[in-house]
């Protein structure tokens, strides 16, 4: 992106600079546009996994998800398709009761 003043930006650049920014931008994979699912902070996790906000918690304290979160202080992003993935892979043995959705 060209160096501009915040002023000088309309807001579809200024939308564009924030997601380019995030990385939250579609990815292009063989000529298909592949939209990505993201969930923002606990409230996301606790309604994408349909349990309780302390189980959330506790669920990424673990580190189990850590790969599909990426946080800036207190703004949390979370890959919601990924972390179905990781919680596939650890279903068997996984001490939290949890209903994934997807």
């Amino acid at each position: 992106m060209t160096e501009k003043n915040l002023f000088n930006l309309t807001v579809s650049e200024f939308i564009d600079a924030l997601k380019e920014g995030l990385g939250l931008t579609t990815t292009s994979v063989d000529n298909k546009e592949v939209k990505k699912n993201y969930v923002y902070g606990y409230a996301g996790l606790q309604q994408l996994l349909g349990c309780s906000l302390s189980t959330a918690y506790r669920l990424k304290k673990s580190g189990a998800i850590d790969p599909a979160i990426s946080q800036h202080g207190h703004i949390m992003v979370i890959d919601a398709d990924l972390v179905v993935d990781l919680l596939n892979i650890h279903k068997h043995g996984f001490k939290y009761n949890i209903n994934l959705k997807k």
